[in-house]
C-alpha cells in the first residue's frame, strides 16, 4: 500500500520575489487601501484651514487664536509618527494602519460637536496622533509591495491621495459650508476613514519583507506569497528569508548607524522646512485671502487650487525623480516654490494671476512631501523603514506646529500680506540648500527607475 507523498519544504527569497514581480491583483488592492489612507490624511491636513473662516466668524473669534489649535494637531501627528511608527516596526503595519483610521474616523466626528476653541484643541490632537500613525506606514507599506525599480515611483503615486485629499477636501467645503455649516465638513470627513479602517481590517495584507523578518504567521504568508506569484504554490512548512537584516535595538538608533546619520539629518532638515511651509499655506491662506477683501468662497477655492497644485505636482515629480532622480528634481523644485511663494503677496496681483502662483507654490511645496515620503521610504532598508518615514515626518510636524503659530503671530501683529509670504519663502530656499547637499551623501541616482 502506497503512502501520499510529502511535499519537499523551500526556501523562499521573499525579498527576491518582492522586488521583481510584477503588479498582481493583491499589489493593487494594497496600493488602494494605502492611497485612500492618504486621502484620509491629506482631507484632515487641510480641514481646519477651510472651516477656520466660517468657525472664527461664528464663534466671535481673533485669527490668533485658531493658532493653537493647528498646532496641537501637529503635535499630535508628531508623537503617533516617532512613537506608533517605532510599533509598527516591532508588530507590523497593518494593525497601526487599521487602528489608526478607526481611531481618526470616530475623533473627527466628534470634533463636529466641538463649541469652544479647548475642546476643538483636545479633540485635534488626538486625531494627529491616530494620523501619525497611519502615514508613515501607508507609505512603508506601499514600498514594501512595490519592485525595487519602481518603490520610489510608487510611494509618491500613492502620496498623490494626500493632495488629492487636501483638494477634494476644499470642494467639499465650499459645496457643505454654505447650506449645512462647517461642522458638515467634519461629519463627512469622519465618515470616510471609518469606512478605510473596515475596508482595511477586511482586505488590508500585511508587509510580506516584515513577516519574513520576523517569521510571523507562516500560512498567511504562504497565501499572500501564492497571490503575488501563483505558481509558487508555497506552503506554511517552507522557510521564508528576506535578504535585509532584522537587527535587535530601538530603531530609531540604526537611522544613524552604517554611514545613514548624514542622511538622516538632511532628510530631516528638508521635511522640517518643507512641513513648516506647508501648514503655514494650508492654515492660513483662506483666512488671509480673505481678510485681503475676497468672498469666503473665493478664500476656501484659493486653498483648493493650492492643494491641486500639489495633486499634480505629486504626479509630474514622480515622472521626474524616476528620470532624474530625487537630489536633482527636488534641489530644483523647492527652488522655484520658494520664488512662487514670496509672490503670493505681492501687491495688485489680478485674482486670475494669484490662481495661477498658488498652483505654482502648491506644485513645489506641497507636491514635494510625498516624494519626501518616497525618498526615506527608497533609502531605508524594511527593519527601519517605518521608523526612518515615520521619524522624517515627525520632525516635520515640529515644523507643522511652529509654522501656523509664527503665521498666527504676524497676523496678530498685523504684517502685511507681502512680508507674511516674503518669510514664508525662507523655508522653501533651506530646503533646496538642504537637498542639493544631498548630492554628496546619497548621490543623484537615488529614486531613478532605471537603477
Amino acid at each position: 500500500m502506497s503512502t501520499p507523498a510529502t511535499r519537499v519544504s523551500h526556501v523562499i527569497n521573499v525579498t527576491e520575489l518582492v522586488d521583481n514581480a510584477p503588479f498582481s491583483a493583491l499589489h493593487w488592492r494594497a496600493f488602494a487601501l494605502c492611497m485612500a489612507c492618504l486621502v484620509m490624511d491629506g482631507f484632515d491636513v487641510q480641514v481646519l484651514g477651510y472651516t477656520a473662516p466660517s468657525i472664527i466668524r461664528e464663534w466671535g473669534i481673533a485669527n490668533a487664536a485658531l493658532g493653537p489649535v493647528f498646532a496641537a494637531a501637529n503635535f499630535g501627528v508628531l508623537l503617533g509618527a516617532l512613537l506608533i511608527s517605532m510599533l509598527a516596526d516591532r508588530i507590523g503595519r497593518r494593525p497601526v494602519i487599521v487602528a489608526g483610521a478607526l481611531l481618526v474616523g470616530v475623533l473627527t466626528i466628534l470634533t463636529a460637536r466641538a463649541t469652544s476653541v479647548p475642546q476643538l484643541l483636545v479633540l485635534r490632537f488626538l486625531t494627529g496622533i491616530g494620523l501619525g500613525t497611519v502615514v508613515s506606514n501607508a507609505s512603508s507599506l506601499v514600498g514594501e509591495y512595490a519592485s525595487k525599480r519602481m518603490r520610489a515611483t510608487m510611494i509618491m503615486f500613492s502620496g498623490v491621495g494626500f493632495t488629492g485629499g487636501a483638494a477634494f477636501g476644499g470642494f467639499i467645503a465650499a459645496a457643505l459650508i454654505p447650506s449645512y455649516g462647517w461642522q458638515a465638513v467634519f461629519y463627512f470627513g469622519g465618515f470616510v476613514p471609518l469606512v478605510i479602517g473596515i475596508a482595511m481590517l477586511v482586505a488590508l495584507p500585511e508587509s510580506l519583507q516584515f513577516m519574513a523578518l520576523r517569521g510571523k504567521s507562516p500560512e498567511r504568508l504562504a497565501h499572500w506569497l501564492n497571490q503575488v506569484d501563483p505558481s509558487l504554490r508555497a506552503s506554511a512548512g517552507d522557510r521564508f528569508v528576506a535578504l535585509e537584516e532584522n537587527k535587535a535595538g530601538v530603531p530609531i538608533i540604526h537611522l544613524f548607524h552604517e554611514g545613514r546619520a548624514v542622511a538622516t539629518i538632511l532628510f530631516w532638515v528638508v521635511n522640517f522646512m518643507n512641513l513648516l511651509n506647508l501648514y503655514s499655506l494650508a492654515s492660513w491662506l483662506p483666512t488671509v485671502v480673505r481678510d485681503a477683501g475676497y468672498s469666503g468662497q473665493t478664500a476656501v477655492l484659493v486653498g483648493t487650487v493650492l492643494q491641486v497644485g500639489g495633486t499634480l505636482g505629486t504626479l509630474g515629480l514622480a515622472w521626474l525623480v524616476a528620470r532624474a532622480g530625487f537630489v536633482r528634481i527636488m534641489s530644483a523644485i523647492f527652488a522655484i516654490g520658494a520664488i512662487a511663494v514670496a509672490l503670493i503677496g505681492q501687491p495688485a496681483l489680478s485674482l486670475g494671476l494669484l490662481y495661477l502662483i498658488v498652483f505654482i507654490a502648491g506644485w513645489c511645496v506641497v507636491g514635494s512631501q510625498p516624494a519626501l515620503n518616497a525618498l526615506s521610504g527608497a533609502y531605508y532598508p524594511t527593519y527601519i523603514r517605518s521608523t526612518g518615514v515615520g521619524a522624517g515626518l515627525g520632525v516635520g510636524r515640529i515644523g507643522a506646529i511652529v509654522g501656523p503659530v509664527i503665521g498666527g503671530m504676524f497676523l496678530a501683529a498685523h504684517w502685511t500680506t507681502r512680508d507674511i509670504f516674503l518669510a514664508a519663502s525662507i523655508p522653501a530656499a533651506v530646503s533646496a540648500l538642504a537637498m542639493f547637499s544631498l548630492r554628496f551623501v546619497v548621490g543623484t541616482r537615488l529614486g531613478r527607475a532605471s537603477d
